[in-house]
Order: structure tokens, then C-alpha cells, then sequence
């Protein structure tokens, strides 16, 4: 999912990997490891902690692709009752899930 927004993969070691947005000062990181000191079995959400990441997704056309490609990634759809307005009316976005519990928002940019 991360390189369809635009990242690219840029390390990787036997617990992790990373993928980011541009290059110097002004990049951003996504870093994903599990940890050999872990606390727990299972990430959980609704617990203290990150609850999930929100990222632009492009237009309202690129939003709609990714929520049709993310079954095969892996990935479901939430709240698909009230998709694509489940965060608002003026808050196009898709809500998706993975099998660990983990929660990312692809927001699709205002028209």
C-alpha cells in the first residue's frame, strides 16, 4: 500500500522494514519491526498507543482503486456503511483493516 501512495521501500533488516516519502531534511519514515522485546502477541488499537495512520490517497478516483486492490493486499474495508463519508460528510476516505488489527485512513484530496 505504502508504494502506491508514492513511498519507496528504503531499508530492511530481519524484523523490519521501511519505506519513505523524499529524500533529506524534508523526508518522512514509516518504520514497521517487531521488536525481540515485545510485550504482547497482538497490536491492539483501542489500547494506549497509535490507533492508526491517516495518509492522502489523491483523487476521489485514486482512493476508489485502492480500496478495490486492498482485498488482494490483505486489507478491509470498515465502516462499509457509511464508506466513503464514515469520518464526516466533508471527509472523503476509506478506512481499512489488516488480519493483525492494524488500521490505515486513505484520505482522498477535497475536490
Amino acid at each position: 500500500m505504502l508504494t502506491r501512495l508514492g513511498a519507496e521501500p528504503f531499508q530492511s533488516w530481519a524484523h523490519g522494514r521501511s519505506w519513505r516519502w523524499g529524500d533529506g531534511a524534508g523526508s518522512v519514515y514509516v518504520v514497521v519491526e517487531q521488536s525481540p522485546a515485545l510485550a504482547g502477541d497482538r497490536h491492539e488499537r483501542r489500547s494506549p498507543g497509535l490507533n492508526h495512520l491517516a495518509l492522502r490517497a489523491g483523487s476521489p478516483d485514486e482512493l476508489d482503486a485502492l480500496v478495490g486492490e486492498a482485498p488482494a493486499h490483505g486489507w478491509r474495508l470498515m465502516f462499509a456503511d457509511r464508506h466513503p463519508y464514515a469520518g464526516g460528510p466533508a471527509h472523503r476516505a476509506a478506512y481499512l483493516e489488516d488480519a493483525d488489527g492494524y488500521e490505515v485512513e486513505l484520505v482522498a484530496n477535497p475536490s
